[in-house]
């Protein structure tokens, strides 16, 4: 015997709840239906097969998949403005350490930092590629611990968004965890992301400490003229915008990019994200480049945007309705 719940289209229950039980003869054309409420009982027929009524409710109860399950954002430039100075200032810290810490000319740092910036993704992988050995820890705190984290302001507005988003948030930073972790706390985003996957959990190691080789100074002292190349050595630094840094990134994440979402501010990143599978937004612009499927002058215009990434939450499987057409006779 099937149970189902009676409509309020065909009768509107009084306090007691009222069920519809459908008599074993449901399996022929036409059915008996007989309803129960409280003490009473009625009757009536209706001409259906037990097929349809499945196939009904199938189709009530059927939701489709939403097209993201995942949304992957990096943080400098992205959930806060470049106005905010923090990436100039990053930019003078480099150069400084370059010229303290490693000993490059004052008047070739700029230069230097611009070409490897360019071809590498990062100043770091760069110098790391030319053969500069430095502690990893060192140069994160001479670059990001300097930096004027005061000029973030808590963004209570961009909260409510990603809280009120009904999907997995994961965070891919070049930065260091603790660079994050204070970018974060500034902006007052903390517990909205799933996980970080930083510079430090691509990067074990802490660098190099070797003595220096006739390879690696060869590289240094040739270093003026990567200024005209298009590419140079490679790098042992896993970051973006380099293929294997997205691929160990969604992996530890276990995040499928054909369903995932992926924000970011450097076009060179959003290509890359392209080629391997990523659903991108570059933000930071209106315009859209090669590569983004959509373009975000500031984070905050996500929801005009990409309004269907709340809907996912609005669409639940509704409870099977049968639509008795005939009257009910006591």
């Amino acid at each position: 015997m099937l149970l189902f719940p009676c409509p309020y289209s065909l009768y509107k229950p009084p306090s007691s709840p009222l069920f519809i039980y459908l008599s074993p003869t449901a399996y022929l054309y036409p059915f008996h239906i007989y309803i129960f409420q409280g003490l009473f009982t009625f009757h009536c027929s209706y001409s259906c097969s037990l097929a349809e009524i499945m196939e009904n409710e199938n189709q009530y109860q059927h939701v489709a998949a939403p097209k993201y399950d995942c949304l992957l954002f990096d943080v400098d430039d992205t959930l806060y403005p470049l106005s905010s100075g923090l990436s100039k200032a990053c930019t003078t810290n480099i150069q400084e350490f370059m010229v303290e810490k490693l000993g490059i000319e004052g008047d070739k740092v700029s230069e230097i930092n611009r070409v490897l910036y360019r071809n590498y993704g990062t100043s770091m992988a760069g110098l790391r590629a030319i053969g500069y050995n430095f502690d990893y820890d060192e140069y994160h705190s001479f670059v990001h611990g300097r930096l004027p984290y005061e000029n973030l302001k808590p963004d209570y507005v961009l909260r409510n968004l990603l809280l009120s988003l009904p999907i997995r948030k994961v965070i891919f930073s070049n930065g260091d965890e603790v660079h994050v972790a204070k970018v974060l706390k500034k902006l007052g985003l903390e517990g909205c992301f799933e996980r970080v996957i930083s510079f430090d959990t691509l990067n074990s190691t802490n660098g190099s400490h070797s003595s220096d080789d006739e390879e690696s100074s060869k590289l240094r002292d040739t270093s003026a003229e990567i200024l005209d190349a298009n590419s140079g050595p490679s790098t042992p630094i896993i970051c973006k915008p380099f293929k294997n840094a997205f691929e160990q990134a969604l992996k530890i994440a276990n995040i499928n990019p054909q369903k995932t979402l992926f924000f970011d501010d450097s076009i060179r990143n959003i290509q890359s994200g392209k080629e391997i599978g990523l659903h991108t937004v570059l933000v930071g612009t209106s315009h859209r480049t090669t590569g983004a499927d959509y373009a975000l002058e500031s984070i905050h215009n996500i929801r005009e945007a990409l309004p269907e990434l709340w809907e996912s939450d609005a669409k639940k499987p509704e409870s099977v309705k049968l639509a008795i057409q005939t009257s009910v006779m006591a």
